[in-house]
């Protein structure tokens, strides 16, 4: 590991530092099918020739593992990465219902905030002439 003069980008020995950015590592992606077919293959070999296999291909064998649980529960299928779309919900008439009377609550309740706060003003000014009258 070079080491580098008091911050300024320059190595120890005088030459500036290697500007050239290694790309960052992307992950594999493997497909059902890619996954299905090292499965069959794995399934037709003998139990020495597996290992070799899981290096040739880069696989580890807890990935195996895995593919095999899904393939048994049906679920090694193609899928898409990501949240899952946002699916349009119908609306129901009883939906405009309650959106009507969410929308009536929330100006009730306004409105109840409003009284609330007159309410604690002309008890503290209540308060404050009820002070001014003892002295």
């Amino acid at each position: 590991m070079p080491a580098y003069a008091g911050g300024t980008g320059i190595e120890a020995s005088g030459s500036p530092p290697d500007p050239e950015v290694t790309p960052k590592p992307r992950r594999r992606i493997l497909s059902a099918a890619y996954k299905a077919a090292l499965l069959a293959e794995l399934d037709g070999c003998a139990p020495g020739e597996i290992g070799a296999i899981l290096r040739r291909e880069g696989v580890y064998s807890s990935s195996i593992s895995e593919w095999r649980k899904l393939r048994r529960a049906g679920q090694l299928v193609a899928t898409k990465r990501g949240p899952a779309p946002l699916v349009p919900v119908k609306s129901h008439p009883e939906n405009k219902d309650l959106l009507r009377e969410n929308r009536r609550l929330k100006r009730e309740l306004e409105t109840a905030h409003l009284i609330i706060d007159i309410q604690k003003k002309v008890a503290m000014l209540m308060e404050a002439k009820r002070n001014e009258d003892k002295f």
